[in-house]
This record gives structure tokens, C-alpha cells and sequence, in this order.
């Protein structure tokens, strides 16, 4: 089973990310997310952010929960590519693994400035949980 995707739309790009669970669909959907700024494969697991979040239901969640890794990683200055959520009650707390973003190591793609509702989609297919969205670069 793939873990997560990206596919074109319009001037932006979509992320999605699918799991056995539904936290592990929002885990994968934040590293697709981090895979549109940057190859995640080069970053390394030095530090760790914990992130909150709440919203009126899933799919407004997952929105809160990338928009919010977002801001950490630009007010810390680092890459993630290592995600762990626990979701109850519409509520989220997350941790975020990555390190301090080098110039000169790791290859900078394209600026995601924020998760957005459009294409936006939690929920489950069969056995497996999808989360997904478009993103604004």
C-alpha cells in the first residue's frame, strides 16, 4: 500500500495520504505535504515539535493540523518528515520530527503557503482511511 501521493491541480498542488487508521492517514498527509517543499528523504530526525489542534470535524482537522505544522516549521526553521498524531473528539495533538533547514543539504522545491478546503476529503475507502487537499504553492 502506498503511504501518500501528490497530483496536480490547477496552479496548485494536492496531497494525499492514506493509512490503516485515521491518524495514520493525517501522518502521511502531512509528509506529502513536506514532500512538495522538500526531498523528506534527506531530512534527519534531530529535532521534535509537538503540535495542537481542534476543528468542528475531520476534515476541517486535518486542514488545522498541516496549516499548523506549517507555522512551526516556518517560526522554528525547519524541515519535518516524521509525523505522529493522536486524534480524539475533533481534537489533534501531533509531534512533527525534522531538523533545522540547511541551504546548503537539503534541496528547497516549492513553498507551500498554506492547506487549503478545496478538493478536501477524510474518510475511509474499504480498509483504508484517505485524508487529502489541495495545497497553495
Amino acid at each position: 500500500m502506498k503511504t501518500y501521493e501528490t497530483f496536480e491541480h490547477l496552479a496548485d498542488i494536492g496531497v494525499r495520504g492514506y493509512g490503516k487508521s485515521m491518524e495514520e492517514a493525517f501522518e502521511n498527509g502531512a509528509k506529502a505535504m513536506f514532500s512538495v517543499i522538500a526531498d523528506i528523504d534527506a531530512v534527519k530526525l534531530s529535532e521534535r515539535e509537538e503540535v495542537r489542534c481542534e476543528a468542528e470535524d475531520l476534515e476541517m482537522l486535518f486542514v488545522e493540523w498541516l496549516n499548523s505544522l506549517l507555522s512551526a516549521a516556518h517560526l522554528s526553521g525547519e524541515l519535518f518528515c516524521n509525523f505522529k498524531v493522536e486524534i480524539t473528539d475533533h481534537k489533534l495533538r501531533g509531534w512533527a520530527r525534522g531538523e533545522r533547514l540547511d541551504q546548503g543539504r537539503h534541496h528547497v522545491m516549492t513553498e507551500v503557503k498554506a492547506a487549503t478546503y478545496s478538493m478536501l476529503k477524510v474518510g475511509r475507502e474499504g480498509d483504508i482511511y484517505i485524508a487529502q487537499c489541495i495545497v497553495d504553492v
